[in-house]
Parts: C-alpha cells; structure tokens; sequence
C-alpha cells in the first residue's frame, strides 16, 4: 500500500465524501452545487479542485459550467477548510433529534426530522440536520443522507451509516423498486374520492429573485403521485399521498394543481388556503412522511412517525370549527 493510500485511511483524517446529485440538483451547474453542498469554503478553493481532478463526476473530470444530472456521484475531496466553520446547530436542535431517532441499527439511522431545519446548511445557514447529528457522536461522523425532505416538511428521513448501505439505498431508491414512501397532508377543500392518481409532469424553473418553483408543464418530467382519503371535513381533506416518482415539490404541485392546496404551503397557497390555514392557526406546512418501506441486505425495514402535537392540534381544531 503506497504512502497516499495509508494517508487516506489513517484513523481521524477527513475522508473522501460521495454525494448523489438529487432530483433537486437536476440540471444545476456543477460550482453551484459544490457551493450549497460545501458551505464556508471559498470558491476559490472549489474551482481549484474542479480544475486539478480532485472533485469528479460519476469518476471523471468536469468543467465548473458542467450541467449535473440526477443520479450522478459527484466526488468531493477532504477540504480542511471546510472543518472551520460553525457547523453545529443549537443546543435545542441538538436535544429535539436526540428524541427524534426512529431506529439505528449497524446500517442506518433513521429520525423522525423536525420541521423547520434544513437536512443540510446553506443557503445562509452554516448547519443543518445532517452536521448536527455528525457532531453529536462520534459513530455518526460519516453519516450521509439516503433521501431529501423540504425544510419545512416533517417525518421520516433515512442516513446511512456505511458507504456500503448508501450505495445500496441509493440504488433501491434510484430504481424505485421495493422503496414505498407515504406522506400525510391536510389539504384545502373536499378531495374527491374518485381522484386517485394526479398524473401530470413537472417543471422547475427559478424567479428573479432566486426562489425555486415547480408548476405543472407539458415540457416536464413525468411526474405520478397516487391519493387516497384518510379523513374528510366540511372544507378540508387528510390525504395519504404516495409519490410513484420522486419529483421536487411533488405532493405539494399536484395537489395545488388539482385546486386544493396543501394547507400551511405559503409557495403554492390559494386565497382560500390561506384563510382556511389562518383559521387553523397553522404556522406551517401541513406535510408529513409518515412511512418509509425497504429492503436492505435481506431485512425488510418499515419505519413509521406518528404526527407531532402541533399537526394534531390542528385536526382537532379542524373538527371543532367545522363541525
């Protein structure tokens, strides 16, 4: 074993990270994604890995205007700078996914995730849920996202725990074979029961001013999520969604397409969702991952998070004002 591959495994040194560019990062610039996946280090620093090899997409060199696509690794070298910055989150994060934790077992790690904490920092944040769990113990250290939540969506979220377990998960959920995904939500208005299955393809592009949105567009990706009633009221519905494809903002278009917009959803609301939400004095997204079915190294895991007390006082509140 030469010199450099001793270095590379010595006990305590950074290690090389393999990313999944996600159905979010679709169709991002190669530096763009680098600069929200790698917060606080300098550009310059990014540009000079790209240029000398270090940083590799699918185990090939890449230009920084490189157009990245969904399913590809992107290979990210140790970048010590990185190790300075403030990358934990506060002591109330901290002691929220202490108590959030689902499973853990020698391959994964599953949390309940809380809303309103990004899964990774950026955008302004130097931390997110996965650097806060990576700094509260030593065995999760190297832990990687297998999936992706919204920021303000709530619920099931799976890690790896090994580069074995990611590269199988990310495989299961890639082909999106044996992978059942089941969210909750509380939409505006009476869903009819027999819409479903909302099958229409999706869009992203970005505002002026930077915000990302989706909107439902024949020139799209096709995009299938499959609906059914869990509860109805006078004038909203608790929906069980499963999304067929994995879109960005899935649920969240579908559902505000099809006229009854996800309640708490300030990107996609409606006026009347947005009364009825004020009504409920629900401060945020009513969209909750409720279940997650796989199979990993012949075990089949189903991971279930209940709805938090605020969702829930919110149905009851829901039942008295409309009843």
């Amino acid at each position: 074993m030469n010199r450099k591959s001793q270095s590379d495994r010595s006990v305590g040194r950074p290690r090389v990270r393999l990313l999944e560019v996600s159905e979010r990062s679709d169709g991002q610039r190669l530096d763009n994604f680098l600069m929200r996946e790698c917060p606080g280090v300098p550009k310059t620093r990014l540009y000079r890995a790209i240029r000398k090899g270090e940083i590799r997409v699918d185990k090939g060199r890449s230009k920084a205007e490189r157009r990245l696509k969904a399913g590809q690794i992107v290979r990210l070298p140790p970048l010590e700078v990185a190790e300075r910055m403030p990358a934990t989150a506060p002591q109330g994060w901290q002691r929220r996914l202490e108590s959030a934790v689902l499973l853990e077992d020698e391959l994964i790690l599953a949390i309940n995730k809380p809303p309103g904490l990004a899964v990774h920092g950026g955008s302004g944040l130097s931390y997110g849920l996965i650097e806060t769990l990576r700094s509260m113990r030593s065995d999760w250290k190297r832990i990687e996202l297998v999936h992706r939540l919204d920021r303000d969506t709530s619920g099931v979220l799976l890690l790896a725990k090994k580069p074995r377990a990611l590269r199988d998960l990310h495989e299961l959920f890639r082909s999106r074979e044996g992978v059942r995904k089941s969210y909750l939500t509380l939409v505006h208005g009476k869903w009819p029961k027999s819409k479903g299955i909302v099958d229409a393809p999706l869009e992203r592009f970005e505002r002026k001013s930077g915000e990302r949105m989706v909107v439902v567009s024949s020139q799209g990706k096709a995009s299938l999520t499959s609906f059914t009633l869990e509860r109805q009221f006078p004038n909203a519905t608790l929906l069980r969604a499963i999304p067929v494809t994995g879109r960005t903002h899935q649920i969240r278009v579908h559902t505000a397409h099809s006229g009854h917009p996800i309640l708490g959803d300030v990107k996609y609301a409606s006026k009347q969702s947005e009364m009825l939400s004020a009504d409920l004095k629900l401060k945020r997204l009513f969209l909750h991952s409720s279940e997650l079915e796989f199979r990993l190294s012949g075990r089949a895991y189903h991971l279930q998070a209940a709805l938090d007390d605020e969702l829930e006082a919110t149905l009851d509140i829901a039942c008295k004002i409309m009843n």
